[in-house]
């Protein structure tokens, strides 16, 4: 057997044929869509539409997919196998009725060849009525000899024939042409070299024949032409029907293997599209809505999701920007690249609206310049717009402030020491006036230092180092330091109240750092609290889940969370929301220009971050206790292993 018709039979599915290189699903299973057309997610045309033409050495494993899916099934042998049992019970019933007509014009019949073919009718019909009684035949079956399958189709075809051209060789009947039927069922449904084999057999069969009757007196050279011709035309239908048949299986194996490519490649660009952040519709010029991914049906909905597509723009109040914008579109023929924004109002009093950016882009045949009634939608929510474009501005304005920071260095350096020259120099010459001034200077100037460190704490690439340390010694030992470089009362009155647990609590964290977040933060506490004691308060401790089954006797469990919380609190008036939501933004301040750089919280929150941990403020109720409060929830590091 051929190797190439071995890999086919051994990977099954299609003919004897299939070349192993090729794979495919049927030909009639393989329709395009145009390039032109749009549909929604469950249409496979636009499936293949949208998949087709991807190539490369990528899609090797595509290939190989579809490969093994299209082997695994038989469906052209199995309607080839189909037809040619329908040819050989059609052929039985003309074969019986040749005997019949022959018998009632009074022609001579053989016995044995009215019982052959009416045998043989028989057989064949049964075939045909009940598939079932041949259900094991396949291309593995068919190119094996001896299974039952060939020896029921073509094995009893050149048995039958060949004993009615033996029987009736005298006859003016010629049955030998009959013989073409298992040498063409041969060339399609099994292998080259047994299809060859068959035709050999029937052609060995004709030859004997001949010489038979050569034998019996018939005339040689006519007899053995025949036979020689007849042999020769089998060899001929046999390697046509093969040739043939082998080029029609890698066309439909081809054709197929590019369907399941393209219903792939489908379904890796639809859960792409589904997975994206921006949403994605297409919409014709009705307003229906043939395709939308999660994203899109999302922001289309106050709190919930708009119902899978299809469904229709039109008819729906708050939608109504939405469709007069595409209407606008389809109108114009053209849409700003950049977008433009629409609002959706889900209530009458404008309460619950959300702000969109819609890029819209139009498709076009290929033999008509008019516009498509389809145009793809890519939605985008502005509130996340407007955030990444602060980011971006945040993060440009951090590189050029740690530029500028660093360019100021060094002049500041030089003012700093002739400052101090002209401070000697009035001390010397006892003049007050001077004396003032340079105190002045060197205020300013240790202030631009602190806006200078300050700048270069967040700038990008600055380098931190976390090390473990006790958050309550930190702690107890920067309230201490605080109150005095504050020089506040001892006692009762003490304003400061700060309370740590026993147990040391060891977090990851740079110690200065963790220490300029506290200290920053009792500044601000202690700048707008209202006088009076306990009127700051730091607290640290365990998260609740934790303090539970802690107790400072037992081990910190190993699979529970490991986070602490430190709390700086101080009782006073609540932070107005215009100014509550801008708590962390740089160079944002409440203080006037000359006395605030607005970077303090947010280098508290560049730090926190910088060390896994995160800071936020809320308003703690309470009546007379009531105030501001900002939380630290800082990572604690796994007890050390014994």
């Amino acid at each position: 057997m051929a190797p190439s018709a071995q890999a086919g039979q051994e990977e099954g599915g299609g003919v004897s044929q299939f070349d192993e290189g090729d794979s495919g699903i049927g030909r009639e299973e393989a329709g395009q869509a145009a390039p032109h057309e749009l549909h929604g997610p469950g249409e496979d045309a636009a499936a293949v539409a949208s998949g087709a033409g991807v190539a490369g050495p990528e899609s090797r494993f595509f290939f190989q997919q579809a490969r093994r899916l299209v082997n695994t099934g038989g469906s052209a042998f199995a309607r080839l196998y189909r037809t040619f049992l329908g040819a050989r019970a059609a052929l039985g019933v003309v074969l019986v009725a040749v005997q019949l007509m022959a018998v009632l014009l009074g022609s001579a019949v053989v016995p044995l060849t009215l019982a052959l073919c009416v045998l043989y009718a028989v057989q064949a019909m049964s075939l045909w009525l009940w598939p079932q009684l041949m259900r094991g035949a396949s291309a593995q079956t068919m190119a094996r000899v001896s299974s039952p399958q060939w020896w029921g189709s073509i094995g009893l075809d050149l048995l039958v024939f060949g004993g009615l051209h033996a029987f009736e060789r005298a006859a003016n009947v010629n049955y030998g042409a009959l013989l073409v039927m298992p040498v063409l069922m041969a060339g399609v449904l099994t292998p080259r070299v047994l299809a060859l084999a068959t035709a050999a057999a029937a052609t060995l069969w004709m030859l004997g024949v001949a010489a038979w009757s050569v034998l019996e007196g018939g005339d040689v050279g006519l007899r053995l032409t025949q036979a020689g011709l007849l042999g020769g035309g089998f060899f001929v239908f046999s390697l046509m029907a093969s040739e043939l048949a082998s080029r029609l299986a890698k066309e439909e194996r081809s054709a197929r293997g590019s369907m399941e490519f393209a219903r792939q490649q489908a379904q890796l660009n639809r859960l792409v599209i589904d997975e994206m952040q921006e949403g994605v519709m297409v919409v014709d010029r009705r307003g229906r809505v043939r395709a939308a991914n999660p994203a899109a049906r999302a922001l289309l909905a106050d709190g919930t999701m708009v119902r899978p597509a299809p469904f229709q723009l039109r008819g729906v109040p708050a939608w109504v920007p939405l469709v007069q914008a595409v209407e606008q579109a389809f109108a114009e023929g053209a849409w700003p690249e950049a977008g433009r924004d629409v609002d959706l109002r889900f209530d009458e009093q404008g309460l619950a609206q959300r702000g969109l950016r819609l890029r819209m882009r139009f498709t076009r045949r290929r033999e008509s310049d008019t516009s498509e009634d389809l145009c793809v939608l890519f939605v985008e929510d502005t509130r996340l717009l407007q955030a990444r474009l602060q980011q971006d501005k945040l993060a440009a304005m951090g590189r050029v402030s740690a530029g500028i920071a660093h360019e100021i260095r060094n002049p500041l350096a030089a003012i700093d020491q002739a400052n101090a020259l002209l401070a000697e120099d009035a001390q010397e010459a006892q003049e007050p006036r001077a004396q003032q001034l340079t105190r002045m200077v060197a205020a300013n100037v240790q202030r631009l230092k602190r806006i200078v460190d300050d700048v270069l704490e967040v700038a990008p690439g600055a380098k931190s180092v976390a090390v473990p340390v006790d958050a309550a010694l930190l702690v107890s030992e920067t309230c201490l330091d605080w109150a005095r470089t504050n020089q506040l009362p001892p006692g009762p009155s003490d304003p400061l109240s700060c309370t740590v647990p026993l147990q040391p609590l060891v977090i990851a964290f740079d110690p200065e750092h963790l220490r300029r977040v506290l200290v920053n933060l009792l500044d601000n506490a202690w700048r707008h609290a209202e006088p009076g004691p306990a009127c700051v308060q730091v607290e640290l401790a365990l998260e609740p889940e934790l303090d539970e089954v802690w107790d400072g006797q037992r081990e910190l469990p190993r699979d529970s969370p490991r986070w602490a919380r430190l709390r700086v609190f101080n009782c006073g008036v609540a932070i107005p929301p215009e100014v509550e939501r801008h708590l962390f933004e740089p160079f944002f301040s409440t203080r006037s220009r000359s006395r605030g750089s607005g970077l303090g919280l947010y280098i508290c929150r560049e730090l926190c971050e910088r060390y896994g941990a995160s800071i936020d403020y809320h308003w703690r109720p309470g009546g007379a206790q009531a105030g501001n409060e900002f939380s630290l929830r800082l990572r604690l590091m796994p007890p050390a292993r014994p």
